[in-house]
């Protein structure tokens, strides 16, 4: 019913008032055609003149009839590649040998009017068409190869699509027309917007171009198209600083406010997605304003063509890169054209038209004046210097295509019935017949190219990429760079190929032929991006990745962690390998302490000696000489048990570190507090046979050192047997070391080792300080004093030290302190007697001793004296 509706608004109905049969007023009576008999005749229907209406209607009288108004020379060259395609094929000894193609062009006047009423008239076979009735019979028609734009593409495939007779575009894009429910009988030689503007954001990601403007019509295809590229543009980190909507109509202030806009904005890509009119509105109204040089991106090449071709346009633009789908080539099409002449075709109706037009001449004629400023038609000049701008990627051989494809439906549709009894005859056939074999074709042209429809209808083809450089001379060539195929893809990605010769860069974009649009300056290795507030996710700023991270790639979201084997690098691009380390006997510290425990391990054996040598001597003897002997073993071992600390910690060590340490040190410690006491007692025995003087046995002496070291060994054992040491790495003190170290297990207990290691020690230097005073010609209070202070010193400093330290220091730090303390005990106590022993064998005699006694009481005497005499002088007084 709306079909019906449709027809008559354009064709007329007959009514009371109006003259019977079609009412063609809206059109001119001399309609210029250009037809060629043939066996089969194939329509064309193509934009060479444009229909217009000077006057606006009044809807008071019919309108005006639509006249033409200008030669479009792009639409009559494409209507001779359609003639030249029918030509060849005839000629061809191989493609349909025993048919002739004949055609039909129309002008569609690139209106609906125009479109519709022509294909009406192709299909009805009369100037003034009636639906659905045919009065004249002639060769049958194969199918209709047209130019239609957007707004009237969808009412002649709709027209098309009710009869199944084909219509094969060569440049209507309209995603729409993919549905083959509505549009059953259209195919087209290119493929459909979406598909073109999906590879055109490709482009985009495949060059890092991640800020970008977009620029899209207020028609449905620029918001499809814009929305669809934000679609898969955002996922590829690729961010819309803004989104401009251009008005289809004329409108100053929009245009003057986007213009102010992009003014503004710093990404230097501009996605397109606009007609070429309102490109060139907006080119224009840059051209004035202090703007940095663009890169514009299309997915139409001979827009960006059409726009190169404006004057000063090189202060607007920087470069330009589009699409163009990847075509056959008629090859010998250019000296089809250069022998074109009028006088050859005089059935072409257009052609004198077009020639007044292209070679700016009139034709002679008798019935008109012709002035001597006009030049004059003489039908012998050439095309061949009359090219059209841009020929590489112009298309004017577009349906070319479209007519090989039509040629081998036929001879399929022909050779089935001859191979199978079925199918059509090529005299006798159907247009749905036809519709199918169409879409079944596969072939390839003279020049290569391969031939193939998908389900859609659509060209299965490929893209050319080209780019419009600027020239230090201010223009653009338009140079092939590349090919980006849609049906091979990685993922969601299509595959694009680029020529060898162009070499992208991120780094240097003045250098390159690719320059760069980024928000932030890319983040090298090493870094990770920071997110700025407030604005997209491709401002941001680099960060250096900290210790124990790293970033290996550019652009990273965030650092990652390296392995607990491994270490970040200086410069935070890399893991490296980790090296285990312990205190070893082959480094120069680990060697030296060794050296050292040796020496005083040595030193104290060799005093043992001494002692032993001279052990009925009166210095020896002097205040228990068991407890020396225990108490110079005992320093023998501690110094000897720094070696455990020294060498790689395994589970043997690990178990008798500390708890040898412990052990050994708690019998030197309780060895001093036992002469400490020998001493002090001693000085106390007022009377014989006194419970004080039952302490001064050597058995009492041995129970102190006995007791005191198995209440450390009892909580050495308590530790081995609840959580024992045993041997750890250490990854966190030294990022670039793994520390090979002894666990110590339970911290509290360890703790209570110490603890009671250090209130023993304590205990032992209170009582030596308070024994300081008695005399020092029987017993070694002084020496057993400074010892002990030295002891105490050593492992006081011990403490901030060792929980400072890290890695193997703390183990140095251990080991120094544990030949420290030992070497104090050892000098503080026993060098003194060596001295006497050894250099002064004259003071190791009872009567020194006495002798020595007896001047010390002489002089307490006299002290005590001196004290007591001014009380008495007082007293006197």
């Amino acid at each position: 019913m709306w079909l019906l509706i449709l027809l008559l608004v354009f064709f007329g109905c007959p009514s009371e008032s109006a003259p019977s049969g079609p009412r063609s007023w809206l059109f001119s009576r001399h309609r210029l055609h250009f037809d060629r008999p043939g066996d089969i005749t194939l329509g064309g229907s193509f934009s060479i003149f444009r229909f217009s209406n000077g006057t606006l209607s009044d809807f008071t009288a019919p309108p005006a009839e639509l006249l033409a108004s200008g030669v479009s020379k792009w639409g009559y060259r494409v209507a001779q590649s359609f003639v030249f395609a029918i030509e060849e094929i005839n000629r061809s000894a191989y493609l349909l040998p025993n048919l002739t193609l004949g055609f039909s062009i129309r002008n569609s006047g690139d209106s609906v009017h125009g479109a519709l009423h022509e294909t009406m008239s192709f299909l009805s076979r009369q100037e003034e068409p009636i639906p659905n009735y045919t009065c004249q019979h002639g060769s049958p028609q194969a199918a209709l190869v047209g130019d239609t734009r957007s707004s009237l593409s969808v009412s002649m495939a709709r027209l098309l699509g009710l009869y199944k007779f084909p219509q094969v575009s060569y440049s209507s894009s309209l995603p729409s027309l993919s549905d083959k429910i509505q549009f059953p009988s259209f195919l087209r030689t290119l493929t459909s917007d979406l598909t073109s503007s999906l590879a055109v954001t490709q482009l985009i990601i495949h060059f890092q171009w991640s800020w970008v403007i977009i620029l899209a019509h207020d028609d449905d295809y620029g918001q499809q198209a814009s929305s669809l590229a934000t679609q898969e543009l955002s996922p590829a980190g690729v961010c819309i600083e803004y989104t401009f909507t251009v008005p289809s109509h004329d409108s100053l202030w929009k245009i003057k406010e986007i213009v102010q806009k992009m003014q503004k904005c710093t990404a230097r890509v501009v996605l397109v997605f606009l007609s070429n009119a309102n490109f060139q509105v907006i080119l224009y109204g840059l051209l004035g304003v202090p703007v940095s040089g663009q890169i514009w991106v299309s997915k139409d090449t001979l827009h960006m063509a059409l726009a190169l071709t404006i004057p000063e346009v090189s202060h607007v633009l920087h470069s330009a890169f589009g699409l163009l789908y990847h075509s056959s080539r008629a090859i010998g099409f250019p000296e089809f054209l250069a022998h074109l002449r009028p006088h050859q075709t005089p059935e072409d109706m257009f052609i004198k038209k077009f020639w007044e037009v292209t070679f700016d001449c009139a034709w002679p004629y008798q019935s008109s004046t012709v002035t001597e400023s006009v030049q004059l038609c003489s039908g012998n000049e050439s095309l061949k210097n009359k090219q059209h701008p841009f020929p590489e990627v112009s298309k004017i051989d577009a349906a070319y295509t479209a007519v090989y494809s039509i040629a081998h439906a036929l001879q399929d549709m022909i050779a089935c019935r001859h191979q199978y009894g079925k199918g059509a005859d090529s005299q006798n056939f159907h247009p749905w017949q036809l519709l199918h074999a169409l879409r079944k074709v596969h072939f390839k042209t003279p020049d290569g190219s391969q031939i193939m429809f998908d389900d859609n209808g659509d060209l299965v083809t490929k893209f050319d990429i080209f780019q419009g450089q600027k020239t230090p001379e201010g223009i653009f060539p338009l140079v092939c760079i590349g090919m980006i195929d849609p049906q091979v893809s990685l993922g969601n990605k299509m595959m694009i190929h680029l020529k060898e010769d162009l070499h992208v860069s991120s780094l240097n974009a003045e250098m390159t032929l690719v320059p760069t649009s980024v928000c932030s300056t890319s983040c090298l290795p090493g870094f990770s991006q920071v997110p700025r507030l407030g604005v997209p996710h491709c401002c941001f700023d680099c960060s250096p990745c900290p210790e124990g991270q790293f970033a290996d790639q550019r652009d990273m979201k965030s650092c990652l962690l390296c392995p607990k084997e491994q270490y970040s690098s200086h410069t935070r691009d890399r893991c490296l390998p980790r090296t285990e380390i312990f205190l070893a006997f082959e480094d120069p510290l680990g060697l030296m302490l060794a050296l050292v425990s040796l020496l005083l391990a040595g030193l104290a054996v060799l005093v043992l000696g001494v002692f032993l040598k001279h052990r009925d001597s009166p210095v020896v003897r002097a205040n228990n000489r068991n407890l020396s002997y225990s108490l110079l073993i005992s320093l023998s071992l501690c110094a000897l048990c720094a070696l455990l600390f020294i060498g790689r910690p395994t589970v043997t060590t690990c178990l008798l570190r500390q708890t040898t340490f412990a052990v050994v040190f708690t019998v030197a410690v309780s060895s001093v507090l036992a002469k400490t006491l020998t001493v002090v007692l001693a000085f106390r025995v007022t009377r014989p046979g006194s419970r004080i003087q039952v302490c001064l046995s050597p058995g009492a002496s041995t129970s102190v050192v006995l007791i005191a070291s198995f209440m450390q060994v009892v909580l050495c054992g308590v530790w081995l047997a609840t959580s024992p040491p045993f041997p750890d790495k250490d990854m966190v003190s030294e990022p670039q070391h793994i520390v090979i170290q002894c666990q110590e297990g339970s911290g509290a207990v360890f703790f209570c080792v110490l603890g009671y290691l250090g209130l023993l020690a304590a205990g032992t230097f209170s009582v030596a300080f308070l024994a300081r005073g008695l005399p020092d010609v029987f017993n070694e209070t002084k020496f057993l004093t400074f010892s002990m202070l030295l002891f105490c010193s050593v492992w006081t400093a011990f403490l901030p030290l060792y929980h400072s330290a890290r890695g193997k220091s703390t183990v140095a730090v251990e080991v120094f302190s544990i030949l420290a303390s030992t070497a104090g005990l050892l000098g503080g106590i026993f060098i003194p007697k060596c001295y006497i022993i050894l250099l002064k064998p004259e003071r190791n005699t009872i009567a020194w001793l006495r002798q020595g006694h007896q001047a010390q009481q002489d002089r307490q005497s006299m002290m005590l004296k001196k004290r007591c005499l001014p009380g008495l002088h007082n007293k006197a007084s």
